[in-house]
């Protein structure tokens, strides 16, 4: 009996979630989200991880609210954005999230900056300990009293009308205006924290924040940035509008002046994640080529001179560029991969990447000087969150696998292929109700096809398991790593064995992998999923029998189109999934990224619509209200086109729709969650397994 045997029990586990570390190496803080009291929404707590493995971890911070982003200042202090409420304000309960500071010496949090608006995302200079924070203000506001007057007429007359003039609109699950982010600067002096608050937002004890982008338009939406270690310029993604849509360039900003210059603007590409170099002379940051109908995207790091914006001699960590316009001194290394966001060494000799990579997602340190790589991680993890000690010696890392929840490990910086040393963290490790293993299938052109198997305990020949193939989303991702919101250790608790193919379009196998699918959903993804499929049903261990296939955003497009060309699954699950390629291009949140790709042509031959009366396995659709990437109205037209063709008069309706008025692409909340799980279950049990329909209590 395991956790994963109850979906109570499941939903409460905690879960960790990125890293920071102190200037002087002394302290790590992660983040542990936990059910609230009502078990209605996971709240984040901050706690403190010994980087040297000696000590237990300990909290930080507790609140009703929870904590968001956290940083160190140069002093020890930790800065981190909250909700909760300010004990030297009046009470307000809907106040937007401000940034506190938990002071190194110990003692009570405190409030720092507030706005109107609420306090995004954040960054320190590491040695001034200036902070560059955004938080979304209306165009016409001036000041922050501005900000406030807006903000009250408009909730005192109930409106909530936004009026554009630009795309995008939206995004993932909210809209965008009529507010937008812009960059503000201030500084946490040692004796303003220790003067008396007073109802001014520029009183002692508070940052005095002074607007750097005034009139950014949407510039700075979903911008990531980085301030320069003395605090004097900020380094950042800037949105430059063009027929239709924006792109992402790149722009330096003087912190004194507010005055800006461009560093990367070329139509062809686009920029993102910018890491500053430790001396503050050189950034580096990841560069997109732009995807046409023809051509995937292609994936680099380019490290640039800060004060001329021109690239660094033979500096570049990247796959394969299509253009051939950049450089590339990894590829006579044999390294076809896209790198993740760069963390550097603390003498500039070298960066850190992740990158997706046969099933797994290693760390990569490279030497900019010579372009050496070398792969730091031997096993079988998934790596994000990358911070490197002051000396330079151990890299600290959030890891996670197929097999193992998200947990806090120490590396060496240098050697090859290591085993992660486990930190004692907040969270104690899970036991599993089976084991993952890697399956290998061959493709009809000859192309390996990787997949990750996770087996009940018992699976045998004696005892085969019935199969669930589980496809992955993006489509440009790959299945290699822990999830929380499809989990297959709890179908695994139930006796299913999971298989999780990468495909062709899915990351981590080179650029031609990708190009094999690009404009060709319905073909190499499909027949390579299906190859996957006859791997896995040809083991001992499964019951080809009893196949089921579930997938979500893309993955829910492959179920789609896999339901119209075969009838060998007993029951197929589509989660948030297009349908209607025609319709959903114009209609998704980023239509100005997809009409690139999805010509007329492709969207007509790849579209699952076209194939509905050949659809013989009943099918479970999924979808959200609030979901602005694959909106509702694919999921809707999926079932009234099922309705409308099914013949029944006496017979039961064999394909079902869940619908969650208030949820995104992916179900977030926890009684949601519990529902979805319990509902997809139920479906499994009737479809294969061949029970009694039971529809769950709560939709009854």
């Amino acid at each position: 009996m395991t956790t994963f045997d109850d979906l109570d029990r499941y939903v409460a586990l905690p879960r960790v979630s990125g890293l920071t570390l102190a200037p002087d190496g002394s302290r790590l803080v992660t983040a542990v989200a936990t059910l609230n009291p009502e078990k209605t929404r996971y709240v984040t707590a901050l706690w403190e991880v010994d980087p040297s493995g000696e000590r237990p971890a300990r909290r930080l911070t507790r609140s009703a609210k929870g904590e968001g982003a956290a940083s160190f200042l140069p002093d020890g202090g930790l800065l981190f954005v909250s909700a909760r409420p300010d004990p030297d304000a009046a009470k307000d309960d809907d106040a937007p999230a401000a940034l506190w500071l938990l002071p190194d010496t110990g003692g009570e949090a405190r409030v720092v900056a507030t706005r109107p608006g609420g306090i995004g995302g954040f960054q320190v200079a590491r040695e001034s300990g200036h902070v560059v924070l955004s938080s979304s203000t209306f165009a016409s506001s001036v000041t922050a009293a501005d900000d406030e007057k807006v903000r009250k007429d408009r909730k005192d007359g109930k409106v909530t009308a936004i009026l554009h003039e630009g795309y995008p609109v939206r995004y993932w699950d909210h809209d965008l205006g009529p507010d937008r982010p812009r960059l503000l600067v201030g500084t946490v002096a040692a004796e303003d924290l220790l003067a008396q608050p007073s109802e001014d937002e520029t009183r002692p004890g508070r940052m005095e924040l002074r607007d750097l982008t005034p009139d950014p338009g949407g510039a700075l939406t979903n911008a990531s940035w980085e301030v320069t270690p003395d605090g004097a310029t900020v380094v950042t993604t800037w949105q430059a509008v063009e027929v239709g849509g924006q792109r992402e360039t790149l722009v330096a900003i003087d912190v004194a002046t507010g005055t800006r210059r461009t560093l990367l603007d070329d139509p062809r590409f686009e920029y993102s994640a910018p890491a500053i170099s430790p001396d503050g002379s050189r950034v580096a940051v990841q560069v997109w080529t732009r995807s046409t109908a023809n051509q995937p995207p292609d994936v680099a790091i380019r490290v640039l001179d800060l004060p001329t914006g021109e690239q660094a001699t033979g500096e570049l960590a990247t796959g394969e560029l299509a253009t051939g316009e950049l450089a590339d001194p990894l590829r006579g290394q044999g390294w076809d991969r896209w790198p993740n966001d760069a963390t550097w060494a603390p003498d500039g000799s070298a960066i850190f990447v992740t990158a997706d990579d046969g099933g797994r997602t290693p760390i990569f340190r490279i030497d900019l000087a010579t372009g050496a790589l070398t792969r730091l991680t031997g096993d079988h993890g998934v790596y994000a969150s990358v911070r490197v000690s002051p000396d330079g010696s151990h890299v600290y890392a959030i890891r996670d696998a197929m097999d193992a929840a998200p947990a806090p490990v120490r590396l060496d910086a240098t050697a090859p292929d290591q085993q992660p040393t486990f930190l004692p963290g907040p969270v104690e490790p899970l036991t599993l109700p089976g084991t993952a293993r890697e399956l290998v299938a061959t493709a009809a052109d000859g192309t390996t096809i990787h997949s990750w198997l996770c087996l009940p305990e018992g699976a045998s020949e004696q005892n085969p398991a019935p199969l669930l193939v589980w496809i992955h989303g993006g489509p440009l991702g790959s299945a290699d790593g822990w999830s929380w919101r499809w989990n297959p250790w709890l179908m695994v608790a139930r006796g299913y064995a999971v298989v999780q193919p990468d495909f062709a379009l899915s990351t981590g196998y080179g650029r031609a992998f990708v190009e094999r699918g690009w404009g060709r959903w319905g073909l190499e993804p499909y027949t390579d999923l299906l190859a996957a499929v006859d791997a896995t049903e040809a083991l001992p261990e499964i019951d080809a029998t009893r196949t089921a296939a579930m997938g979500g955003s893309f993955g829910g497009y492959l179920a789609n189109w896999t339901a119209g060309h075969t009838d060998r699954f007993k029951g197929i699950v589509t989660h948030a999934s297009l349908w209607a390629l025609d319709q959903f291009g114009p209609t998704t949140d980023a239509y100005d990224y997809w009409r690139r790709e999805m010509t007329a042509e492709m969207a007509l031959a790849n579209s699952p619509h076209r194939f509905v009366d050949q659809i013989r396995t009943p099918l479970l659709v999924i979808h959200g209200d609030r979901d602005y990437r694959v909106p509702i109205g694919e999921g809707l037209r999926l079932w009234a086109e099922l309705c409308e063709r099914f013949q029944g008069r006496d017979e039961p309706m064999p394909h079902k729709f869940l619908y969650f008025p208030d949820e995104n692409h992916w179900v977030l909340t926890p009684n949601h969650a519990k529902l979805w799980y319990a509902t997809v279950l139920a479906f499994l049990e009737h479809t294969v397994l061949g029970r009694p329909w039971e529809v769950p209590a709560l939709l009854r």
